[in-house]
C-alpha cells in the first residue's frame, strides 16, 4: 500500500520478495564476472553487496540498473520481469560513486534535471524538488553550485536527485567512498534515517565492511562472481559459513584442527597450535577425525598473566605487539607454536589492572561458546 512522506512515495512492506534474481550470470568473453546468482531483497530493506574489487558486486548492481545486460537468468522487481528493460524503462535510480553532479548547474537544477527530461510539468517539478531538498536538509543551499558544497552536502544533493524521481529501487555505488573518514559515520546514520523514513528499498555496493555492517539490514558477501553468504550483519559476523567469510568480515583467528571427540552436546578439536583441545559446546554434522577450521574473534580472547583455571580452550605465548586503539587495546600474542593470535581488550578493563606489555609471557583463553567450527 502506497503512502507518502514529504510528498515522496513510500511503500508498505508485505514480507514478500521485492527484488528477485534468478540464476543471473554475466559473461565477458571467456571471463565469468557473475556466476548463477540467486538472491532476494525484501521490500523496504537496505541490502548490501559486500566484497573486494573484482568480485562481481558492481556488475550485479549495474545489471539491476540496466546498464549491463544479463547473459542468462532473470531479474524481477515488484513482481515484474525487468530483465530486458532499458535503464530509462525501469523504476530504478542509481546514485553513483562520484555523485555525477553537473558542475554548471546549481543544486535546484541538478535535482530537477531528471524530472525535466521526463517532461514533468514545471509546477510539479518545483514542488517535488523542494520536497526532496527539504528531506535531505539541503533547501537552504538550492542556489549553490556543487563546488560550493562539502563532500557530504554533495552526497545529499545526489541522494535528493535520486529520490525525487520516486524510484521503487534505489541503487548506491560505494556511497561513502568520496567522504572524509571524520564525517563518514555521521553521514551513514543520516542516510539510513532518510531511507527508513521514506521506506525506500535500497541495494548498495561497498568494499567497506564497517559501512555494510552499520547501514545494511542484510548483506551478501561476494567473491569470484558468487555469493558466499547472505544474512544480517550480526549473523554473518557471528556465524560465518566458511573460512573466506570468517576472514573477510572483521578480524578473526583461524586455527586448523581435527575433530577428536564427537558427543551430542559437545565436540573436541585437536590443534597443533594449542597444548589442549578446543572444547566446543555444540555438536557438528561432520564425522570424527575430519579436518576443520576454528574461527575465534579477537574480542572473544582473554589475556592474563596467570594460567586459566580450565582444562581446555587456552594457549601460552609472549606479547609481540600492543597498540592502544582508543576504546580497546589490540594485542598480538605469539604462541609457543609460533602462531600469532590477536586479542582486543577493552581499555576500561586494562586501566583498572596491570596490563601485560610487549615481551611479557601471557596466557590466552576463551569460552567454549566463543568459536565457530568451519568445514569449507
Amino acid at each position: 500500500m502506497a503512502t507518502s512522506v514529504n510528498g515522496l512515495s513510500t511503500y508498505a512492506g508485505d514480507g514478500q520478495d521485492f527484488v528477485r534474481l534468478v540464476d543471473v550470470t554475466k559473461v565477458y568473453g571467456e571471463t565469468v564476472a557473475v556466476q548463477t546468482v540467486n538472491l532476494s531483497i525484501q521490500r523496504n530493506e537496505i541490502f548490501a553487496l559486500l566484497g573486494s574489487s573484482g568480485c562481481g558486486k558492481s556488475t550485479l548492481l549495474r545489471m539491476l540498473a540496466g546498464f549491463e545486460t544479463v547473459s542468462s537468468g532473470q531479474i524481477f522487481l515488484d513482481g515484474a520481469n525487468i530483465t530486458n528493460l532499458a535503464p530509462y524503462e525501469r523504476p530504478v535510480n542509481m546514485m553513483f560513486q562520484s555523485y555525477a553532479l553537473f558542475p554548471h548547474m546549481n543544486v535546484e537544477a541538478n535535482v530537477a534535471f531528471g524530472l525535466k527530461q521526463e517532461g514533468v510539468p514545471r509546477h510539479e517539478i518545483h514542488e517535488r524538488v523542494y520536497e526532496a531538498l527539504e528531506l535531505v536538509q539541503m533547501s537552504p543551499y538550492a542556489r549553490r553550485k556543487p563546488h560550493q558544497l562539502s563532500g557530504g552536502q554533495q552526497q545529499r544533493v545526489a541522494l535528493a536527485r535520486s529520490l525525487v524521481k520516486r524510484p521503487k529501487l534505489l541503487l548506491l555505488d560505494e556511497p561513502m567512498s568520496a567522504l572524509d573518514k571524520q564525517i563518514r559515520h555521521k553521514t551513514q546514520i543520516e542516510l539510513v534515517r532518510i531511507l527508513d523514513q521514506l521506506g525506500v528499498t535500497c541495494c548498495m555496493v561497498t568494499h567497506d565492511q564497517e559501512e555494510a555492517m552499520s547501514m545494511a539490514s542484510r548483506l551478501a558477501v561476494m567473491t569470484e562472481g558468487q555469493i558466499r553468504q547472505v544474512g544480517s550483519p550480526q549473523e554473518v559476523y557471528a556465524f560465518p559459513n566458511s573460512r573466506f567469510v570468517a576472514g573477510f568480515i572483521g578480524s578473526t583467528n583461524l586455527f586448523e584442527g581435527v575433530i577428536s571427540v564427537d558427543e551430542p552436546d559437545h565436540i573436541m578439536i585437536e590443534s597443533e597450535d594449542l597444548p589442549r583441545p578446543f572444547y566446543v559446546d555444540h555438536g557438528v554434522s561432520e564425522p570424527l577425525g575430519m579436518d576443520v577450521s576454528v574461527s575465534l574473534r579477537p574480542e572473544q580472547v582473554f589475556v592474563s598473566r596467570q594460567a586459566p583455571d580450565s582444562e581446555y580452550n587456552w594457549g601460552h605465548g609472549v606479547v609481540s605487539h600492543m597498540a592502544w586503539m582508543g576504546s580497546y587495546a589490540l594485542y598480538q600474542i605469539r604462541l609457543d607454536s609460533g602462531k600469532l593470535v590477536e586479542a582486543n581488550l577493552p581499555s576500561q578493563i586494562l586501566m583498572q589492572s596491570d596490563p601485560p606489555g610487549v615481551d611479557d609471557e601471557v596466557y590466552v583463553h576463551w569460552n567454549q561458546d566463543s568459536v565457530t567450527v568451519l568445514t569449507s
